[in-house]
C-alpha cells in the first residue's frame, strides 16, 4: 500500500466494487460446500441461509432440491446473487427467495428445517451481534432443525497452533481469469485477521483497486460455550479439509434445547 501511494483506491470487499473482487475469487471455491450439502440432505425441509454472499453456497442448496431464503446485508451482493439466479435454470431460480437483512436482527415469520451460515461469517459479528444472532436462529428454526455454521478452529489436534508467521501472502486466479495476490495479516493470538486483495501485476496505470476487510477470529471451544449458553446444542463438530490457507475451519452441527 505503501508503494502505491495515491494509485490505491481502497474498496471494502462488501462495497459494490469490492463485492464484484470477493465474488471473482470466491465463486469457484468449494472449500466446505461437500460437507454442508451431505448435513443438509439429512434434514429434509426449507433452507435458511445466511450471509449467503453470491450464492457460493446458495446455488449448490437449491441443487439439492430445496426452497432457500437467500438472506444478505450487502445490496452489492444481493445484485451479484440475483444475476447468478438469472442465469440459473428455472427450477432453481423460482425455489430461491433472495432477502436483504442483518443476520444479527431478523425476523422472517417462518421455521426452517435448516439454517447455513458457512464461510466462518459469523467472525464478521462481535459479541453483540452474535448474541442477536442466537436469538434469531432459536426463533427461525423448526422442531427438530439443526443449525449449521462454519469457524476456524484456532488450535489442531496435538495442540499445534494453525500459524506462528504474522503474515502471508497467496496468489490466486478468479473466476475471469483476473490473478490476485491476497495477503493476510493474523499476529499470533490476535482476535481479528486482515484480509487485503491486490491485483497480481501493476502497471503504470492509475488508479489501482484494493479491496481489503478485517474478520474476527472466533475459535470453535469459544463458539460452541456461546451457542450451549444461548440454549443451543452442540450435537458434532465436522473438520473440514484445509482450503489452501494457512489456517484450518470445522463445521459445527447444532440443534435447540428442548
Amino acid at each position: 500500500m505503501s508503494e502505491l501511494g495515491d494509485r490505491a483506491v481502497l474498496h471494502d470487499v462488501y462495497d459494490e466494487t469490492g463485492s464484484r473482487v470477493y465474488h471473482d475469487v470466491s465463486v469457484r471455491d468449494t472449500h466446505e460446500v461437500r460437507e454442508l450439502v451431505a448435513l443438509v440432505r439429512r434434514t429434509p425441509g426449507a433452507v435458511l441461509e445466511l450471509a449467503a454472499g453470491s450464492g457460493r453456497l446458495t446455488l449448490p442448496l437449491l441443487a439439492l432440491g430445496r426452497h432457500v431464503t437467500a438472506v444478505e446485508l450487502s445490496a452489492a451482493m444481493l445484485e451479484l446473487l440475483s444475476e447468478r439466479l438469472a442465469e440459473a435454470p428455472e427450477r432453481l431460480r423460482e425455489r430461491c427467495a433472495p432477502v436483504q437483512a442483518d443476520m444479527s436482527s431478523f425476523a422472517l415469520g417462518r421455521r426452517f428445517e435448516v439454517i447455513v451460515l458457512g464461510t466462518t461469517s459469523i467472525s464478521l459479528l462481535d459479541e453483540e451481534g452474535r448474541a442477536g444472532l442466537y436469538a434469531a436462529v432459536r426463533e427461525h428454526v423448526a422442531p427438530g432443525g439443526r443449525f449449521l455454521l462454519s469457524t476456524v478452529d484456532i488450535v489442531r489436534s496435538g495442540g499445534v497452533a494453525p500459524t506462528a508467521e504474522p503474515e502471508a501472502e497467496f496468489e490466486v486466479v478468479g473466476a475471469s481469469g483476473r490473478a490476485y495476490r491476497m495477503h493476510e495479516y493474523w499476529p499470533t493470538e490476535a482476535d481479528a485477521r486482515t484480509v487485503t486483495v491486490f491485483p497480481a501485476e501493476i502497471g503504470d496505470e492509475d488508479p489501482v483497486t484494493v479491496c481489503t476487510t478485517t474478520v474476527g477470529v472466533l475459535p470453535a471451544d469459544r463458539l460452541e460455550a456461546e451457542l450451549v449458553g444461548a440454549g443451543l446444542t452442540v450435537l458434532a463438530r465436522h473438520s473440514l479439509p484445509d482450503g489452501g490457507w494457512r489456517h484450518h475451519d470445522v463445521l459445527l452441527e447444532v440443534g435447540v434445547k428442548v
